[in-house]
């Protein structure tokens, strides 16, 4: 089964929690028991963080993490071996551009593929220099999410959602991630004008930190809802911690009998 058959069948029959986790934090092996408790949590997807020393679109909380991890020693190959462990749900990398032309995008998508990732996000890849990325992933039946803010203009989504794979992530504020009170008031409207554009699932994330902010994103249309900040929080404290959140979340968002 493909990367992009697998984020597929994840949105399928009921809305999607797809939990994000910074690997190496707070330590290589309290990650991969993260790791668990969102598999048994009820994540159709999990976000797999690779720590960078400027990531531009992280706030406080996860700036703090990948400093953390860094500090750790943690390495894009550490992290890959966390994804290598999960095997029942399928997962998204988030890596800064920087990594990917380190290496190559070939070689970065061949080490993807080992690792059994489905997916990439690369928050800080414009557009118009994703092509050859775009190219080597497609080759590996791997997603290419690509992000879209509220602040997209029109055209420019409909150019997003012709090279997009898997789902498209829709960043439900403006700014960088973090935890907030509540949604975007103008979210609605937001998820309408990518839908317009795209028959993809989409995930909405950036600021979804209670479960009453998840109803919301699930409310308005949203295929999934993508929970960061509040979750590395958690992580900060205990695996406990993250556990009896990721049971509100995932309760909220896709309630089981």
């Amino acid at each position: 089964m493909t990367g992009l058959t697998r984020i597929a069948d994840a949105f399928r029959d009921a809305p999607c929690f797809m939990p994000y986790m910074m690997g190496g934090f707070p330590t290589l092996d309290v990650s991969a028991q993260i790791a668990e408790v969102y598999v048994s949590s009820g994540a159709r997807l999990i976000e797999l963080g690779v720590p960078f020393s400027d990531p531009l679109a992280d706030g406080e909380v996860i700036q703090a993490a990948g400093s953390r991890a860094l500090d750790n020693g943690t390495t894009l190959d550490d992290v890959l071996g966390i994804a290598k462990t999960i095997t029942t749900v399928p997962v998204i990398v988030m890596c800064y551009a920087n990594l990917i032309v380190h290496r190559g995008a070939d070689r970065f998508v061949d080490a993807l593929v080992a690792a059994g990732v489905c997916g990439l996000i690369v928050p800080d890849l414009p557009f118009e220099e994703s092509a050859e990325l775009a190219e080597a992933l497609l080759s590996s039946e791997l997603a290419f999410v690509q992000l879209v803010a509220p602040t997209t203009p029109p055209d420019r989504i409909a150019d997003i959602a012709k090279r997009a794979q898997g789902f498209i992530y829709a960043v439900s504020v403006t700014g960088t991630t973090g935890e907030r009170a509540g949604v975007n008031e103008d979210l609605a409207s937001f998820v309408s004008k990518i839908r317009f554009h795209s028959d993809l699932p989409m995930a909405v994330g950036f600021g979804v930190s209670s479960a009453e902010n998840a109803r919301a994103v699930v409310g308005v249309g949203a295929h999934g809802v993508i929970v960061g900040s509040r979750l590395v929080r958690a992580a900060s404290e205990s695996v406990a911690a993250v556990e009896l959140a990721c049971e509100e979340l995932s309760q909220a968002i896709s309630p089981r009998r």
